[in-house]
């Protein structure tokens, strides 16, 4: 590995906090999954296995988040305002592409999918994974993840169509 663990931290802290808030719609959960996520980064980092870093560092935050999920009741915390801050690096991006009114709009409707089919969407059309890397990190076949993206993304179209009429 060529970069250090510090590095790599600072590099990929944001993506993972996001990643992770996103799931977890906790602010201080995700900082401590974020945490419990590089701490299993540097434990495990012979299973690291020449891949791309962000890529296996979503598996492990991936992991990290089902591991807390098992343990703890799902308690879901409904706060539209905390993508908001989600965004921050694309942001200029992301206001001449998206108002936000769509924008918590197409929230909306991401918490209403199914969570194989949110994660899907979630790891590749807002966190940049390709599509070989996203299944990896959910330990699914490409082509399965094909499925759930595709899912994903028109389950989002139709009720956006249904919520327009």
């Amino acid at each position: 590995m060529k970069e250090s663990l510090d590095t790599i931290y600072h590099k990929y802290f944001y993506d993972i906090y996001r990643f992770l808030l996103s799931l977890s719609k906790d602010h201080y959960t995700a900082e401590d999954l974020v945490q419990e996520t590089f701490f299993r980064a540097h434990l495990n980092i012979e299973h690291y296995d020449g891949e791309t870093i962000k890529s296996w560092l979503f598996t492990v935050a991936y992991r990290v988040y089902i591991d807390y999920y098992r343990k703890h009741k799902r308690i879901v915390v409904k706060e539209q305002g905390f993508f908001a801050t989600l965004f921050d690096k694309k942001k200029l991006l992301l206001d001449s592409l998206v108002t936000k009114e769509e924008m918590n709009e197409i929230v909306t409707l991401l918490d209403r999918l199914p969570d194989k089919h949110k994660y899907a969407v979630l790891l590749h059309d807002f966190h940049g994974l390709t599509q070989r890397e996203a299944a990896e990190v959910m330990e699914i076949q490409q082509s399965h993840f094909k499925v759930l993206l595709f899912r994903g993304r028109s389950a989002i179209r139709r009720r956006k169509a249904e919520e327009n009429e």
